[in-house]
């Protein structure tokens, strides 16, 4: 049986960006996730220590955060390679990485990009 853990509203101040300045200087970072992974016998013996934990998984997309990168492609992608790197049983996750208030010369609330793998 398949299940699906979210985890939303995930703020980030990180230093990505295509412009030298961005990286300097920095901006708010929103990261959305559905993660569909395998039950296995984790309900039967509510076993959480055989879980995809959603802790660790907060504490992994923070650490990828922390690495600067051009395009926020490249975190989405980072943060899915991680995350199935740690938890094997993982089936698919969609990792949606918002660049909040980007610097486009006009009023923007966000720019995200959403990647499946």
């Amino acid at each position: 049986m398949l299940y699906t853990i979210t985890l939303q509203d995930m703020e980030f101040r990180a230093f990505h960006g295509c412009y030298d300045l961005e990286q300097k200087v920095g901006n708010r970072f929103m990261v959305n996730m559905q993660i569909t992974t395998e039950l296995g016998c984790v309900a039967d013996e509510d076993a959480v220590e055989k879980a995809v934990n959603y802790l660790t998984v907060y504490e992994v997309v923070r650490e990828v955060m922390r690495k600067t990168c051009r395009t926020i492609e490249a975190v989405a992608q980072n943060i899915i390679y991680a995350i199935k790197e740690r938890f094997p049983q993982i089936v698919e996750i969609e990792c949606c990485v918002a660049k909040l208030s980007p610097p486009l010369g006009g009023k923007v609330g966000r720019v995200s990009v959403t990647l499946r793998g």
